[in-house]
């Protein structure tokens, strides 16, 4: 358990800078087999994920493959971290070739006891500013919890959905997506650290890679809706190789909810907020 001030986290904030690179998007495009949006065109929701990682030397990475914990984000006693889950609303598109700045500040920084031991939940509200004006604002929960055998099973089965898409994350799909998103996190690509040091069966599906098929599917299944909100929250890994299924159905008018499933239940739940009106 942490012995620091954690309060003292909390309100810090730090702006970086970064071009929406046509050259970049091409790859992340070509990870996930879509066409690449040219300069001046929207970026597609979610590949902002892709940009704003500042580069960390290999010493000052944490033994996870993280950046070391004590800087921006608080220190967190080697504790293995996870992408719990984050809630965007999208105001205007992200343009290929823009200079865009992202606002970051710590909201809020927690220490939670539940089954599998101690947890330290920091959220962190990113804005978007693209032109002098807020593109996107994003709230991003970080969860750090003690080295216990993951949870990967045990949730709820799937309700029946309006749509679906199956996905095989491979390995390849895996690393090439944590080399575009410049994410050292291991358990995405060392076999024997994940398996050996965090107790895995194999390579970790990104949470972030998952929310991202899951929105691409519902946009693919309803064309017409223009997306303004999205939600999603992590509840057991996904492990690669093994197929799962990214889908969902219409709620009540302009809501919907998805989740990416696999034999052994829900994986990710996620929400949409969308309108039916012509693109301002």
């Amino acid at each position: 358990m942490t012995t620091h001030d954690l309060s003292r986290w909390i309100g810090r904030s730090e702006t970086s800078h970064d071009r929406i690179t046509h050259n970049l998007v091409k790859r992340l495009a070509a990870t996930l087999s879509e066409p690449a949006p040219s300069a001046g065109e929207p970026l597609p929701l979610l590949w902002h994920w892709a940009f704003f990682q500042d580069p960390v030397e290999a010493t000052g990475l944490g033994a996870d493959g993280h950046p070391a914990r004590g800087g921006f984000l608080p220190p967190a006693d080697n504790r293995n971290r996870m992408w719990a889950g984050s809630r965007l609303t999208f105001i205007s598109p992200l343009q290929v070739e823009a200079q865009v700045a992202r606002h970051s500040t710590i909201l809020n920084v927690e220490e939670k006891h539940g089954r599998t031991g101690s947890l330290l939940f920091v959220t962190v509200r990113h804005v978007y500013v693209q032109d002098g004006h807020e593109a996107l604002i994003e709230e991003q929960d970080i969860v750090y919890r003690e080295p216990t055998p993951p949870k990967l099973g045990g949730t709820e089965p799937a309700p029946a959905g309006a749509w679906q898409e199956t996905v095989t994350p491979d390995a390849t799909l895996l690393f090439r997506y944590s080399a575009v998103t410049f994410n050292g996190h291991r358990i995405h690509y060392d076999w024997p650290y994940v398996t050996d040091t965090e107790g895995y069966p194999g390579l970790v599906v990104h949470g972030p890679l998952i929310a991202t098929l899951n929105l691409r599917a519902f946009a693919r299944a309803n064309p017409a809706a223009q997306i303004r909100r999205f939600s999603f929250r992590g509840l057991r890994p996904l492990i690669s190789p093994t197929t799962f299924e990214v889908g969902g159905r219409l709620l009540e008018r302009g809501k919907a909810q998805l989740w990416a499933t696999a034999e052994a239940g829900m994986a990710q739940t996620a929400e949409v907020e969308f309108s039916l009106e012509a693109s301002q």
